[in-house]
């Protein structure tokens, strides 16, 4: 009796593999000359259907710097204005129109980022963060995204200057 429910139970753990192992694999459609299609429920992964994510338009928090993004010389960044050990990191796009940057975020916060002024010397970005709803529970994690912040003319030879200002 001992083996035999040995052997019930290894067969159950075989049939279990087996059917969720054949879940995975293709089927031949018949109707179309036995090419091989995806089983129903499935979502196809060929580079050609998988769908671009939209681009982040400005002010919305990502992890990656942005495709095509160009640095900005370390000489042309001024960040004196922040806290020891607070990015500094900056980087143009579209033309020079879009500054992305490094902020800091922490908790149940969102970093927020604004240009306050546009010279034609120099480009005073605003760094932020949102405050938390009272009485809301957050981690006390630290994270580092990059935010997207517009101007009003290509960033050319002009230096940004990045300050910060309590969580709003």
């Amino acid at each position: 009796m001992r083996n035999l429910t040995k052997l019930v139970g290894t067969g159950l753990i075989l049939a279990t593999v087996t059917a969720c192992g054949a879940q995975g694999t293709m089927a031949t459609n018949p109707a179309s000359g036995g090419d091989s299609v995806a089983p129903s429920g499935s979502i196809s992964t060929s580079p050609s259907s998988v769908p671009k994510p939209p681009p982040n338009p400005p002010g919305k928090p990502r992890f990656e710097v942005p495709a095509g993004s160009t640095p900005v010389p370390a000489d042309k960044v001024d960040a004196k204005a922040l806290p020891s050990g607070f990015p500094h990191e900056v980087y143009t796009a579209n033309g020079g129109t879009i500054i992305n940057l490094r902020a800091e975020e922490g908790g149940c916060g969102h970093a927020l980022g604004e240009a306050i002024e546009q010279t034609a010397q120099h480009v005073v970005l605003d760094l932020s963060e949102t405050k938390a709803q009272t009485g809301q529970m957050c981690t006390m994690d630290l994270r580092y995204p990059y935010i997207s912040v517009a101007l009003a003319a290509p960033l050319g030879e002009r230096t940004v200057v990045l300050k910060q200002s309590p969580p709003r």
